[in-house]
């Protein structure tokens, strides 16, 4: 049987932030399609996109818009994916979806290509993207986990506002003007738009991203913690979050508390062990104060990290800065990169 050359790939949510970024990297990476097909709400439906120079009318997502699909990217939102991921993959496509549907789904691969892209081998035509947070920490700490053993996660987040949506980056810069004319900013977004009560954006770190559970850890940290556990097949492994969004339009930051298992381990071996990893940058120089920012990392595909120290206290323990694209591979990159691998392991 002769493999595919081209592909017909569909986006689901092509207008959204990552639905963008997905059309972007797909150009960049100059990926082998044969057809391609936007697809949005009703009412996105009608509006046009140029990719590789051709204009393309965005289509109403249906079950029938999948015949003939090969992959489909989907980023419309969970209840989306919910509905239209299992009637793709019923018509023959292979689904990367970037909500939260599927990523604790016991028969769904959750999958970052650098840690864990044996497990494509077991998607029954649903593969999940992690939650951007969770991609970038897990392709720093992969590594290092192989190398010397991983027994507990701290980490604490400084999240993009890109990461609520083209809505929040809008009021983030509406917020900023009005406070420095002097003027009361208008709050209707964040934390969780759904929610009654929001605070301002513009100079400000909230504390909250997503609702919170019972335990009083948020969704997203939740997210983080098990997320975490199910790629790195690790279910035994110790993590905690705290979540912060931050005034920064793109880019996520974290500052990672780990420690490893093997005695003897130096910054130098990290230093190391990074500088060669798939999908890192290091950016460590103290002396030159070389670490990575966000507005660095923006339009990147890479996780950059930075700040390696070792804990004053235990000696297995270590303190990283790990910063990356949230809408790259925090999402769209790790999408496309997970087709890539389906092209390359012969799965499509």
């Amino acid at each position: 049987m002769t493999k595919k050359q081209a592909f017909h790939v569909a986006v689901v949510g092509a207008t959204g932030a990552v639905g963008e970024q997905m059309l972007k990297t797909l150009e960049n990476r100059n990926f082998p399609i044969g057809k391609l097909t936007l697809l949005s709400s009703k009412r996105s439906a009608g509006k046009k996109l140029v990719f590789k120079g051709e204009e393309f009318t965005i289509q109403e997502a249906t079950p029938e818009s999948f015949e003939g699909v090969d992959i489909a990217l989907f980023s419309a939102g969970g209840s989306v994916s919910l509905e239209l991921a299992p009637e793709a993959a019923k018509r023959g496509a292979i689904v990367v979806d970037n909500t939260s549907a599927f990523r604790m789904d016991a028969n769904t691969p959750l999958v970052v290509p650098e840690v864990n892209e044996k497990d494509l081998l077991e998607h029954n035509g649903i593969i999940a993207n992690p939650n951007c947070s969770t991609i970038q920490m897990v392709v720093a700490l992969e590594p290092i986990r192989q190398a010397y053993g991983l027994g507990r996660v701290i980490v604490s987040t400084y999240q993009a506002v890109s990461g609520a949506g083209v809505t929040a980056i809008e009021e983030l810069k509406t917020q900023a003007q009005a406070m420095l004319n002097g003027e009361t900013p208008e709050a209707n977004i964040l934390p969780v738009k759904a929610l009654d009560k929001h605070y301002p954006i513009a100079f400000n770190a909230i504390p909250q991203i997503d609702k919170f559970t019972d335990n009083g850890f948020t969704y997203e940290e939740m997210k983080m913690i098990n997320e975490t556990k199910k790629i790195m097949h690790m279910p035994e492994l110790e993590v905690a979050a705290t979540c912060v969004r931050l005034p920064v339009v793109s880019g996520h930051s974290e500052s990672v508390y780990i420690e490893v298992e093997q005695d003897g381990v130096t910054v130098e071996d990290l230093r190391t062990l990074l500088a060669s990893a798939e999908g890192v940058v290091l950016q460590d120089n103290p002396a030159e104060q070389l670490y990575p920012t966000p507005l660095d990392a923006t339009g990147k595909n890479e996780v950059f990290v930075g700040r390696i120290r070792k804990d004053l206290n235990n000696d297995k323990g270590f303190h990283l800065w790990v910063v990356s694209d949230n809408l790259l591979k925090g999402a769209a990159w790790n999408s496309v990169q997970i087709a890539e691998r389906l092209v390359k392991l012969g799965l499509v």
